[in-house]
């Protein structure tokens, strides 16, 4: 550790691994909700997955406040994308498989092979060089099953058989190299992935908060957004060349 830096400024810059390290937190009280959803009722899954939406933003901004504060050049000796990688496995894979398994949206005999696909594409993907392009994008489907659990669960309304014929199609995605926004970080379409993102976040979580209760234009219109990111992926992949 630098002694050109005040102390502040090292307060500052490992408070960042600290805000980093409470999506653990937002972790194991999700796999608590989803473990009492048996005993308690549909709406600690409901709760599950506004855990998984925090451990999500907290995940989102971190490494704005890393960049920030400077916490790579303060503390070289702390990673802070070690620490990412560890809760992101678990809040972004392990979890939302528990959440899938657990809910019932897969069919009854194949709900076990469903979250093993899941967790087994998670676990190469991770492995992967290149997982992040050198223009800051995602290269094949990255690992946010929060977010397919999610879609599944609370927005569309697809028959169990249908969902694991979806689990299988993003566990493929997963190895084909299209190219996928990743908002936190300048890109070439830094500003339509933003408003995307930010449309996004206020859709779902409108839906999340109404739940269990559905209006049916809100679930439209994060179709329409997740077909945006899509569209987007598809875009970059094809034509954008720089």
């Amino acid at each position: 550790m630098s002694s050109q830096y005040s102390f502040v400024q090292k307060a500052l810059a490992f408070s960042v691994h600290i805000f980093t390290s409470t999506g653990v937190i937002a972790a194991i009280l999700a796999i608590i909700a989803i473990s009492d959803y048996q005993r308690m009722g549909e709406y600690k899954l409901r709760e599950a997955m506004i855990w998984l939406f925090i451990a999500f933003i907290i995940d989102g901004i971190d490494g704005s406040f890393a960049r920030k504060f400077k916490t790579s050049e303060i503390f070289p000796g702390w990673d802070g994308k070690s620490i990412d990688y560890v809760i992101d496995f678990a809040t972004y894979a392990i979890i939302p498989a528990f959440f899938i398994y657990e809910s019932g949206i897969l069919p009854e005999e194949y709900r076990f092979l469903g979250i093993c696909c899941i967790l087994l594409v998670s676990a190469l993907y991770y492995g992967k060089n290149g997982m992040v392009s050198n223009d800051w994008y995602f290269v094949g489907f990255p690992v946010m099953w929060n977010m397919v659990a999610f879609m599944m669960y609370f927005v569309t309304d697809f028959s169990p058989m249908a969902n694991l014929v979806w689990v299988i199609l993003f566990c493929v995605l997963h190895f084909v190299p299209i190219k996928y926004p990743y908002p936190s970080r300048r890109n070439s379409l830094m500003i339509p992935n933003i408003i995307i993102s930010v449309l996004f976040f206020i859709v779902n979580i409108a839906i999340l908060y109404l739940h269990p209760q559905k209006i049916q234009w809100l679930n439209w219109v994060s179709v329409a957004v997740t077909i945006g990111f899509g569209l987007i992926s598809l875009y970059v992949t094809l034509f954008d060349k720089k």
